[in-house]
Order: C-alpha cells, then structure tokens, then sequence
C-alpha cells in the first residue's frame, strides 16, 4: 500500500521579477506561475487596491463548481456553489468580507460565475476573523484565466496546478505571499 503524503504545510509566492502583477508559486521542489493582483502585492492592503497582501495566510475551506470540476480530491473542506452564494464587500456592513447569501441588500459578488475564476474557489484567512473595515475582502486561491492576466488581489494558478495542489493542502496549509 502506497504511503500516504503529509499535507503541504507552506506555499510560498513571490513577485516574478520584472512583473509585478505576476508570480512564482513554490511547494516542495515545484515552482509554477501565478497570477497576482493588478497593483502586484503590497503590506497595506486597503479595500478596492488590487493588491495581493504581503501576508502569510491560512487556507481555510474552499468552493467548487460542480458541472465544470471532475471529481476532486482534497483534505480540504470543499462546498459545492449555490446560485445565491455570494460574498460581501461592503466595507460598512456587518457582514464585511463575510459568505452571504444573495441577492444581499449591499454590495456582495457573486460566486457563482459564468467563467472558470471559481471552478475552485479557496477562502484564504485574510481580515476574516478579526476583521478590520476597508482592509481588504474575499482574498481568495482560485483558477486563472488564460494568459495569466491580474487578479483583484487574489492568488491564481491554472486549473491544471490547482488540480495537483488539491490533494496536497488541508487547512493548516499556509501560503506565504513575499515582497
């Protein structure tokens, strides 16, 4: 019987150099490219910027999108994403950077997407627990659009190399986003 892998315990990012909307995600002797936020990454990360935060952050549970996924295999707690799943961006709200279900009386996005962002969407700890107003919301791990073009402060990887990172993280895996 095969020995089973020991989660990954940290994914470290960094700028690729010359791009600052692009970067070089390292996991064990593995290094693959990512898309970063379109104003690259930053320490003081503010609602709206679309910077990535220099930041060490845990994976806390993740979304899928059923029709588009083939069977996923993860030691992460993954949902399965409903029509009214949505996430809350609304700086002054009570449910600032917060899952909600819509439609929501304030500004919330969409989870649910016509394109591949969130085939596999992944909630990354940033300003969620001890949440600070206007510091940032819905930082997530998710798939890339081709090409690689920005994000708007997420982290994004192929669906190909989330794929092959799935079955490797669980939620004490922490990715680590350096200047």
């Amino acid at each position: 019987m095969a020995k089973k892998e020991k989660p990954l315990s940290v994914i470290s990012v960094r700028r690729r150099p010359g791009h600052p909307s692009e970067g070089l995600l390292r996991f064990g002797n593995v290094t693959i490219r990512c898309a970063l936020g379109r104003s690259g990454v930053t320490a003081f990360k503010r609602e709206g910027d679309g910077a990535t935060p220099t930041a060490a952050m845990r994976l806390c549970y993740g979304y899928v999108k059923s029709r588009r996924i083939s069977p996923i295999k993860s030691r992460l707690a993954l949902r399965m994403i409903r029509a009214d799943a949505g996430w809350c961006d609304a700086v002054y709200d009570r449910n600032y950077n917060r899952p909600v279900l819509l439609p929501y009386p304030a500004s919330a996005e969409s989870l649910l997407r016509d394109d591949c962002l969130y085939d596999v969407c992944l909630v990354l700890d940033w300003n969620l627990h001890c949440r600070k107003q206007a510091c940032g919301s819905a930082i997530f791990f998710h798939v890339a659009k081709p090409g690689f073009p920005p994000t708007e402060g997420c982290i994004a990887v192929s669906q190909r190399d989330m794929a092959r990172l799935l079955p490797l993280i669980d939620s004490r895996t922490v990715i680590k986003v350096e200047r």
